[in-house]
């Protein structure tokens, strides 16, 4: 059960009293999304935000869940874990039933452990560090998923490639020291190493700064081949036209966290070719096509994590009426090991809250835009 103090109960009864009219607050459920709603990560809270508002308009317009409109929580934690569990408790404090969220790694571990000492529902749209549902697991919470895949899957596709692509050659490994950059750069390198090819050089860098240039010079004297990176559009957009400035022309290999238009605003042409992997673009499902319909006729190109934002309140949803109640232990039991059909296709989760079988294939940015390649 969820440990209010009588303090803290009274706030939030005073807190939705004045959300809602009396005679309407027993008929409203409050749900939530968090993740960078300002900062250098802002472009990807707002797909979450995005997607999480149209859920909660289409579910409010079909009738609610349980019979009950839902009330919509925005929390900014800015990818950072302190932020995060300040968030975390906010949240706690205004009653909601699920979080979908949070985005960054980094900030969805440590917020989870408020989420499972308060007994609320977390489903993260996008933090793909292992960590996060295998720690959860190793705990005893039920209480924790995820609607997108894990740096192992994403690691064995990019490993692989640059073993077969570049053997023989020089290829660095970096990242930006956070859990989400490290842990897909080391599972990268993991699977690179076990396929063959050993790194001439593996390097942090620091998340934020402008210039990049001791860190070019460096591979531009290693005669690198190859660059894999692990962390976010903001570096990885600086890094790439540092290099090509530099006169570097490696080619740039990196992960999700790459699909927002704002890489190219930052890379501009220098970003030309660099590869990522993400899984496929839910934008062209079937699934999809009535909601992304209604975000394009809103003005809104619902990119990256934005449907698997959608995503997770579906799952929630469907899991919820299919238990009769929006308890979370009842809501958990009915998505572990069930299937659900979502904007982003069938998904299913195992024991340990994650989807069973992440496909990550291809992208490649070219002309401002990123299109899903065949087989590389």
């Amino acid at each position: 059960m969820r440990k209010f103090s009588l303090t803290v109960a009274a706030a939030v009864t005073a807190a939705m009293a004045f959300a809602v009219p009396a005679a309407s607050a027993q008929d409203t459920l409050v749900v939530s999304t968090a993740g960078p709603m300002t900062g250098q990560y802002a472009s990807f809270g707002e797909q979450m935000k995005r997607g999480a508002e149209m859920a909660v308009e289409d579910f409010n317009a079909a009738g609610g869940v349980l019979g009950k409109q839902l009330v919509l929580e925005v929390g900014d934690d800015a990818c950072d874990p302190k932020q995060a569990v300040a968030v975390a408790n906010d949240l706690v404090s205004k009653g909601v039933a699920v979080v979908a969220g949070h985005f960054c790694s980094g900030s969805s571990i440590p917020a989870s452990s408020v989420y499972a000492e308060e007994d609320i529902l977390q489903i993260s749209p996008a933090s793909t560090n292992p960590a996060l549902t295998e720690d959860a697991q190793a705990k005893g919470w039920y209480n924790v998923f995820r609607t997108c895949g894990r740096d192992d899957a994403q690691g064995i596709v990019a490993g692989k490639f640059l073993a077969e692509k570049y053997a023989g050659k020089n290829v660095a490994i970096l990242h930006d020291k956070t859990a989400y950059g490290k842990g897909i750069a080391d599972e990268t390198k993991k699977n690179m190493n076990a396929a063959g090819l050993q790194e001439v050089m593996y390097e942090a860098y620091s998340a934020g700064e402008k210039d990049y240039s001791a860190l070019v010079s460096k591979m531009k004297q290693a005669n690198i081949d190859a660059f894999y990176l692990g962390g976010y559009h903001t570096e990885g957009g600086l890094i790439i036209r540092q290099a090509r400035e530099q006169g570097l022309n490696a080619q740039m290999v990196s992960e999700d966290a790459l699909v927002t238009a704002e890489f190219w605003s930052i890379a501009g042409p220098a970003g030309e070719g660099t590869l990522m992997t993400f899984q496929p673009d839910p934008r062209n499902l079937e699934s999809a096509k009535d909601v992304v319909a209604k975000f394009k006729a809103a003005g809104y190109d619902p990119e990256g994590y934005t449907l698997y934002t959608y995503a997770a309140f579906q799952v929630w949803k469907a899991a919820a009426e299919a238990a009769g109640t929006t308890d979370t232990k009842a809501v958990a039991d009915s998505i572990r090991g069930k299937t659900f059909d979502t904007v982003i296709g069938e998904l299913t989760f195992d024991d340990k809250g994650d989807v069973k079988d992440p496909e990550y294939v291809w992208f490649i940015w070219s002309d401002g835009s990123y299109k899903q390649q065949g087989a590389m």
